[in-house]
Formats: structure tokens, sequence, C-alpha cells
């Protein structure tokens, strides 16, 4: 009697487990308007190495990417440093897809050892970049910065738009500094969080002065529990002053901050759910245990 009540409960935990999982997954993103981004210095093997990776073949449109064109494309200007490549060569490739409208940024990134998925997604919101879905990769790791600019040039490829200089300094600028903030913090995601949420708050008040700008930066770091010191406050500011004087549609940008926000909460599910699981499969060998003796 007990075993057949011990059946019951596995039955019912299965029945849970399975009606917890069987959500449909994410359609996977068509690939007719994919363009990628291969490093000008990889070898002919490493390039098919990272099509092979990114399920492409060679058919699909592709833009070789040196640390020349890098310095180009963001120009003179950007104050916020010039991105390189190990050794100053050009490793990083990514592709990007064209998704339907609304379905936001995503990205993911392989043998990327500073600038994480979150700091690609914000800067690419800045830059005017929305609904794609991004790859970012390498053969060998590397910091990730140069491939941005990789990002954004097979972005305006792709959808015959522009992206203007003053975007992509800004977009530029915005990630070397949430990378340096990841650093000090020892908490990228942390850094990530906190320029997101400032973006989002300048898109709500449309400060007028650098002073609007630092307040912001300030309250915002004090409602995530960040100590930054009055350097940080004023590199910061001197960003996001730039973002808050971009002549961009601030209404599509906040949807697209949004979509970010949502996509983070749509990760700590995952997480939730493989924990879930891993103490379904333990409580499921216990009963196995159970039943057989």
């Amino acid at each position: 009697m007990k075993r057949l009540q011990g059946y019951g409960i596995f039955s019912l935990i299965v029945s849970l487990a399975f009606g917890l999982f069987a959500f449909p997954l994410a359609a996977s993103a068509e690939t007719s308007n994919t363009v990628v981004t291969l490093g000008a210095d990889l070898s002919q093997e490493q390039r098919q190495a990272m099509l092979d990776e990114m399920k492409l073949d060679s058919s699909v449109d592709t833009i070789d990417v040196s640390i020349d064109d890098i310095r180009q494309y963001l120009g003179k200007g950007t104050s916020g440093g010039t991105p390189s490549g190990a050794n100053n060569k050009a490793y990083s490739s990514a592709s990007i897809t064209l998704t339907e409208e609304g379905n936001g940024i995503r990205v993911q990134a392989k043998n990327v050892t500073r600038v994480t998925e979150q700091m690609y997604a914000n800067a690419l919101v800045t830059a005017g970049v929305k609904d794609a879905d991004v790859y970012v990769t390498s053969p060998e790791p590397v910091t990730g910065t140069a491939a941005l600019t990789g990002i954004m040039m097979a972005f305006e490829k792709a959808s015959d738009q522009t992206i203007s200089q003053e975007q992509r300094e800004v977009a530029n600028e915005e990630m070397m500094q949430t990378s340096e903030l990841g650093e000090k913090l020892g908490d990228p995601d942390k850094a990530a969080e906190f320029m997101n949420q400032v973006k989002d708050e300048i898109a709500k008040q449309q400060p007028k002065s650098e002073e609007e700008v630092r307040n912001i930066i300030i309250n915002v770091a004090g409602d995530l529990n960040i100590n930054l010191n009055d350097q940080d406050i004023q590199n910061i500011t001197n960003v996001m002053y730039k973002f808050s004087q971009l002549n961009i549609d601030w209404d599509a940008l906040g949807n697209q901050l949004n979509k970010l926000k949502d996509a983070l909460s749509s990760e700590e599910a995952q997480g939730f759910f493989e924990e879930l699981w891993a103490w379904l499969a333990e409580l499921f060998e216990s009963l196995k245990s159970a039943f057989s003796s």
C-alpha cells in the first residue's frame, strides 16, 4: 500500500515537473536578414570555424573588420578610447539578425572576457539598434571591446540605415565606461543594470543640464546601493550627458530598455527553473531508492 502511495506521489511530481517545463520556447529568428562581421586577422580556418559556430554558411553577407576600420568608423572625436583586440589584432566576430518589431535585442557572447551580453545590449540601444539577435564570439579569449563596432556596421548593412557619428561614439564610450565600472565593482552585471536604469531615467526625465544628469546618476547609484567616488560620477556624467543630447526617439528607446529588463527577468526565471529541476532530480533519486528498498 505504501509503495502504491509512493508511486502516486512520484507521478504527481512528474506531472508537476513537466507542467512547469512544458512552456513553448521562443522561436529562433530567421537568417534572411543576417550579416556577419569577421575579424580581419582571422586565418581562413578560423573564419570558417566562426561561421560553423554561428551555424551559417559562406553565402551569408560578411564584413571584414580590422583595427583600422574600427578607428575610422568611430572617428577621431571618440574620447572614450578606441577599442583594440589582443596584440592590436582583430579577432572578434559577430552576427546580427534582424527580428520582428517588438522582440527587442538579445545577445549571446562566447570567449569574451570583459564585456558582458547586457553591456553589448545597452550600448546597442544607445546606437539606435533595435529588434535584433546578436551573437559575439572569437577563436580565443578577447576583451570584446572591439566587437561593438562590427555589430553596428553589420546592423547598418542589414537594415540599410545609418547610425549617426554621435551615437557611434557615445555607444562606444558608454560600453567602455560600463566595463570599467564593472571591474571596479567586481560585478559587471550590476554595472550594466546601473547604466540601464540611468538611461531609463534620462529617457523619462529628459534632463537639460549636466547637473540634472549628475543628480540622476547619484540617485540611481543610491537606489542600487552602489558607491561611486567623485571621479566615477564625473566620468559617467560626461558620457550620459552626451547620451541625453542625442537626437533619438525617446519613446522607442524606452521600449527597447524595457525589453532588456524583460530579458533579464527571463534569465532569472530560467535560473529558478534550473534550480528546481536539480531539486526534483535529487527527489526522484530519493524516491527510486525508497521504492527499491
